[in-house]
């Protein structure tokens, strides 16, 4: 992480639908006017985690930072809202940039889908019946067959959300690891999941398709009916959030942690 130096005379702003974030939208730009987000140096995000998750998502390969400020009820992306000295703290800002996941869905046609997750990649059974999976990591079998309701696979960034309740393990954000994490899992009962190098490859194989179909989500964008999945780190895309000083995303990983 590092400090930004721009000076923040161009800041565009994003709200979300809920009317606190309306009226703060109203008031911040008429205070500080309102770039085009193309034209930029910074774009601030007023609401919660997944008004974040979707800007993150819009503006993923244009560069820009993206500074949150909580609107919303669930703020753990976001910084605490207010109002003065906005160009001030966008210039004190630490820096944290993330890479997303790149997740390529085939389906029981061959057709392959892609999509890029912030915060993870999920498998999950469409019916009654549990997913039965194959899971390998850069090449090799590591579990020849999960019974479950799903797996999912978690960046830093998006291991206390998902990851968290489905009692994944919480990454701090320089950890170069992934959380492979499976849902309610019947067999092997007592399997919890793993930690995997960023760098790995997880190739997910869906076993007896017809008979236990399984959908895969990378955040938003669902793949239904898929025989295989697989993910690795989109390296080539950074994304940068901005976070007040002692306010970071590592600080809030960590304390998530002592929480109870």
């Amino acid at each position: 992480m590092h400090k930004h130096q721009n000076k923040f005379d161009r800041i565009a702003f994003v709200a979300s639908e809920v009317p606190e974030a309306r009226a703060a939208l109203e008031r911040l730009t008429e205070r500080y006017g309102h770039a085009r987000p193309q034209d930029a140096e910074a774009i601030v995000a007023l609401g919660g985690d997944g008004l974040m998750l979707q800007t993150l998502h819009r503006y993923m390969n244009d560069r820009i930072p993206i500074y949150g400020m909580n609107r919303g009820s669930v703020g753990f992306l976001m910084n605490d809202y207010r109002e003065d000295d906005l160009q001030q703290r966008l210039a004190a800002a630490e820096v944290t940039r993330v890479h997303p996941l790149s997740m390529v869905a085939t389906d029981t046609n061959g057709k392959a889908t892609k999509g890029l997750a912030i915060n993870e990649v999920s498998l999950f059974r469409q019916m009654h019946q549990a997913a039965k999976l194959s899971i390998a990591v850069d090449g090799t079998m590591r579990l020849e067959e999960l019974i479950c309701d799903g797996v999912l696979v978690a960046t830093p960034a998006g291991s206390t959300a998902y990851n968290l309740s489905a009692h994944g393990t919480i990454l701090p954000l320089d950890a170069e690891l992934l959380a492979l994490t499976p849902i309610s899992p019947f067999r092997p009962r007592r399997w919890r999941g793993a930690l995997l190098p960023d760098s790995s490859r997880i190739t997910i194989t869906v076993r007896e398709h017809e008979k236990r179909p399984v959908s895969a989500v990378a955040d938003h964008v669902e793949t239904r009916n898929v025989v295989r999945v697989e993910i690795e780190q989109a390296r080539h895309v950074d994304l940068f959030m901005l976070f007040d000083p002692g306010h970071s995303l590592d600080e809030r990983v960590i304390a998530e942690q002592f929480r109870f």
